[in-house]
C-alpha cells in the first residue's frame, strides 16, 4: 500500500472544528472517515469514494483513446442534494513529472471544500498518474504551442466526468464549478467557453501552459500565443469567471497574466482578476501552500454567484 500524500491543512475557521483527515491507503477502496469534533461542535462525517469513470478522447496521433480514469468524491455526510465542485489538476514539464502525479486528490483543499457544503469531484486525467495511457494534452513544445487538440481532449473529458457527476447521489446537478489550477486553471477558462451542463462559474489559479521556473523563469513559452487562446475563450465565454494568481508566480512572471485577462475581457468574457500576496520562493503553488491567502476572495466570488447558502460567514 502507498501512503497518499496530503497538503497544507486549511488555516481558515470552519463551521466545524476537526483533527486532521486521515486518508486511504488503498487508492482503490470506497471509505467513510469520520473527523473527531472539539468538545463545542458536532462530529462530522467525511465520506470519500475513490471511483474508474470510463472515457473516450482523441489523442493526438488522430486515434481515440478509451480508457478508465481514476476519480476521488469527497463531500459531508449530509441528507439533500449539494452542489458540486471539479478540481482539476496541473500539468509536470516532462513525462516522469506527469506519472508522479499519482493519484490526485487534493486532501486539504477538498475537505474545506466539502465543508462548505459541495460534492467535491477530483478526476486524475488521462496521460497522468495512476489513470496512464498517452500524453492526450500535448500542446506542442515550447516553440511550436497549438492549444486547441491538448485542450480540446481535456474538454471531452470534463464532458464526460459531468455525465458522471449527473449520476452521483447527494449532487445537485444544476449547480456547479470547474476549478483548476495550472493547466487545470486554463482548462477551467476553457470550460467556462462552452454550455457544460450545470456549469455556473469557474476558477482559475495561476493558469496557463508551456512554462518552467527551472529553465525560463518567468518567461512562458509563446505568450502571445496564449494570450490568443485566452481571447478566444472570452469570445463565447458562458459563464462569470475568477482569476487569481500570485504576484511571484515564476511560471509566468507577474505581468502575462494580467495580459491574458484583459485579452478574455476585451473578447467579452465575464470575470474578475485578484493578485494574490507573493508566496515563498515561488507562488505558482499557493492553492496547495497558502489557503487562507486566497479563501476569502473565493468565498466572495462563489457567494456572489449563486452559492450563497454554502458559504458561512467570516469571523
Amino acid at each position: 500500500m502507498t501512503e497518499l500524500p496530503c497538503q497544507s491543512p486549511s488555516l481558515r475557521p470552519a463551521r466545524r472544528t476537526s483533527a486532521p483527515l486521515a486518508w486511504t491507503t488503498s487508492p482503490l477502496i470506497p471509505l467513510m472517515v469520520t473527523l473527531l469534533a472539539s468538545p463545542d461542535a458536532p462530529a462530522a462525517e467525511l465520506v470519500e469514494r475513490v471511483e474508474r469513470v470510463a472515457m473516450a478522447v482523441p489523442a493526438p496521433d488522430g486515434h481515440t483513446e478509451r480508457r478508465e480514469i481514476v476519480v476521488t468524491v469527497v463531500r459531508e455526510d449530509r441528507a439533500g442534494h449539494h452542489p458540486f465542485i471539479v478540481l482539476e489538476h496541473g500539468r509536470g514539464v516532462d513525462a516522469p513529472a506527469r506519472a508522479a502525479i499519482g493519484m490526485q486528490a487534493y486532501p486539504a483543499n477538498a475537505r474545506y471544500f466539502a465543508a462548505l457544503g459541495f460534492v467535491v469531484v477530483v478526476p486524475t486525467r488521462i496521460g497522468y498518474g495512476i489513470s496512464g495511457g498517452p500524453d492526450v494534452e500535448y500542446t506542442g513544445d515550447c516553440g511550436s504551442k497549438r492549444y486547441a487538440p491538448g485542450i480540446g481532449a481535456a474538454l471531452a473529458e470534463t464532458r464526460q466526468l459531468l455525465d458522471h457527476v449527473a449520476t452521483l447521489p447527494h449532487v445537485d446537478r444544476t449547480r456547479g464549478v470547474i476549478l483548476g489550477e495550472s493547466f487545470g486553471g486554463l482548462l477551467a477558462i476553457a470550460a467556462a467557453s462552452l454550455d457544460l451542463p450545470g456549469v455556473r462559474a469557474a476558477v482559475n489559479f495561476a493558469g496557463g501552459d508551456g512554462g518552467d521556473s527551472l529553465r525560463h523563469v518567468d518567461q512562458p513559452c509563446q505568450p502571445d500565443r496564449l494570450r490568443a487562446a485566452f481571447a478566444a475563450y472570452g469570445a463565447t465565454s458562458r459563464v462569470p469567471t475568477l482569476w487569481l494568481y500570485s504576484r511571484n508566480d515564476r511560471v509566468w512572471g507577474a505581468e502575462y497574466p494580467k495580459g491574458w485577462f484583459a485579452a478574455f475581457r476585451a473578447a467579452g468574457g465575464r470575470g474578475e482578476f485578484v493578485e494574490l500576496a507573493a508566496d515563498k520562493n515561488n507562488g505558482h503553488y499557493i492553492f496547495n501552500r497558502n489557503p487562507p491567502a486566497w479563501q476569502p476572495a473565493v468565498e466572495r466570488f462563489l457567494a456572489q454567484n449563486g452559492f450563497a447558502a454554502e458559504i458561512p460567514p467570516r469571523r
